[in-house]
């Protein structure tokens, strides 16, 4: 069930990737574009204002789009074969669910409470062109959900020769097509009261200030392990939980409007506070980094910092923090609860000093989402942002130092074990033998089989954004993790026949590589 969980948490992580870059462009646009800032070369009717406009809509096309995005990208990193089918059957049977809805409201509308005459945004919402029922992200989630079972139930399902071509995706497209009525007429009658129960949610969110900051960010942090989080973070961040469209979207949409006001962003964006959970990634990261390092054997040092400082950097800038999410975890949970903890009160102290915006990632899309354009009539607030985080830093390291001398965790460079390493010219044999000298991640994916217990061992194969996933038939083949580290991955995480194995944001290729592995290995 574990390993469930987590696979999800991947195949979400993969439709966030875009959101990174359409931010950072909308960003800019607005600033680029904003004559308080520019000058009077951004002023309305201009070239430069309507080429900039031009850039800035091509950047809203992933936000207006993220129902889609989802419904096609869960398939991709949760379908046990054939994914790219199951990604064009999810896309193809979500518009389906959307069409039976949106005619079930206009014909029977009254009978479930829902005015569908009225403006799109009051509960409707437009979705790939046919209006519907604005049930977000989780909307989206749960029909591919829906769409991945049928596809992995009976994707694979053998029909009489005389009706071979309903066989695959047209049979899932048929059963489909039954399930989406039944799923439209559900979410026809439980969804409006679902929305109900969201705007009183919303209210009381709102209204526990402080404490509902903790709450949400707390457990954002300490449900990561078992995917769960999404289901804290996605409702608020691009759902209509705290505020119309989520925070994600009402930030950039307001961009303008916040940058040249003088109000405190507090004032104008009080539900701010619930888009913070990027601050532990900017100032607690790199304390328990250096807690690792000063606590690490002083023969060891060396080996952690070369260890950590990738590990830093890419928590830092692009907000990815699994090699240290998972290091501590597995080794010693009660820090990994500690930083809930930290995570937390990082968070609520920020938005108590006035601190709010859209900082669920890194370093870069905090900067171009928040500083640059909000620094003219709000740097003070980013002051007291850096200043609280430097002092979270040295918290952060303090409190790790003491709990992992205190209670001996076995973190990076404290254990005994040596690291087994490969020689140049093993590497190099190993290359010629495999007729692969150039290609790195096919070295890189051999290395992992081979640690895996070889092909015959492999029963089904997926990754995120930065780990490959693998479930193999006996785990008693697999060897320990400093055969995977010999090849390159930063960390191992065991639940029974399921493996998940840190490589990093090149994982996709070594997955591409490691399928061609196995494949060659059955024919």
């Amino acid at each position: 069930m574990m390993a469930k969980i987590q696979r999800f948490g991947g195949a979400m992580f993969t439709p966030v990737l875009f959101f990174v870059f359409s931010g950072i462009v909308i960003a800019v646009a607005s600033v680029i574009n904003d004559p308080a800032i520019v000058g009077n070369i951004a002023e309305e009717g201009t070239l430069w204002n309507k080429v900039w406009e031009i850039i800035e809509e091509g950047g809203w096309t992933v936000f207006n789009n993220m129902e889609i995005l989802f419904a096609i990208g869960l398939p991709l990193g949760l379908a046990k074969k054939a994914n790219a089918r199951a990604a064009l059957e999810s896309f193809v049977l979500y518009m389906t669910f959307n069409t039976f809805t949106s005619k079930i409201l206009e014909n029977f509308g009254s009978t479930f409470g829902v005015n569908f005459d009225q403006q799109v945004g009051e509960g409707l919402k437009m979705i790939g062109g046919v209006k519907t029922l604005d049930t977000g992200v989780v909307g989206s989630i749960i029909i591919a959900g829906v769409v991945i079972y049928l596809h992995n139930r009976f994707f694979d399902t053998q029909l009489p020769e005389y009706l071979g071509i309903f066989q695959g995706s047209a049979l899932i497209g048929m059963i489909g097509f039954f399930a989406m009525f039944v799923m439209a007429l559900l979410f026809s009658w439980i969804w409006p009261i679902f929305q109900q129960g969201v705007q009183s949610l919303q209210a009381f969110m709102v209204r526990s200030g402080n404490f509902g900051v903790f709450t949400y960010i707390f457990l954002e942090k300490a449900l990561l392990p078992t995917g769960l989080h999404h289901f804290i973070y996605a409702p608020f961040q691009f759902g209509p939980t705290v505020v119309e469209g989520g925070t994600t979207l009402y930030w950039m949409e307001h961009l303008k409007e916040f940058a040249s006001s003088s109000q405190s962003l507090k004032a104008l964006f009080p539900e701010g506070g619930f888009a913070l959970q990027g601050l532990s990634n900017l100032f607690g990261v790199p304390g328990i980094a250096l807690a690792f390092y000063a606590t690490a054997k002083k023969a060891n040092k060396k080996k952690v910092l070369a260890l950590i400082v990738p590990g830093v950097i890419t928590a830092v800038l692009a907000g990815i923090t699994e090699p240290f999410d998972y290091t501590f975890l597995f080794i010693a949970p009660v820090l990994f609860f500690v930083h809930a903890v930290l995570a937390a009160i990082l968070a609520t102290t920020s938005y108590a000093l006035g601190v709010v915006g859209d900082m669920g990632g890194g370093l870069i899309e905090i900067i171009t989402k928040n500083w640059i354009p909000m620094a003219a009539n709000h740097w003070q607030t980013y002051v007291i942002q850096v200043g609280v985080g430097l002092a979270f830093i040295l918290i952060y390291f303090l409190v790790f130092r003491f709990l992992i001398l205190k209670f001996d965790f076995k973190t990076p460079g404290r254990a005994d074990e040596e690291v087994t390493m490969f020689t140049k010219a093993d590497y190099k044999e190993k290359k010629q033998e495999d007729g692969h000298e150039d290609d790195l991640y096919h070295d890189q994916a051999l290395g992992f089989l081979e640690a895996f217990g070889g092909a015959e061992n492999i029963e089904n194969v997926n990754n995120c954004a930065t780990r490959l996933r693998v479930s193999v038939k006996d785990e008693n083949q697999v060897q320990n993790d400093d055969a995977f580290k010999a090849w390159g991955a930063h960390g191992v995480v065991r639940n029974n026949k399921y493996f998940q194995v840190i490589v990093g944001l090149n994982v996709p290729q070594v997955r591409e590589s490691f399928d061609k592995l196995v494949e060659e290995n059955e024919k």
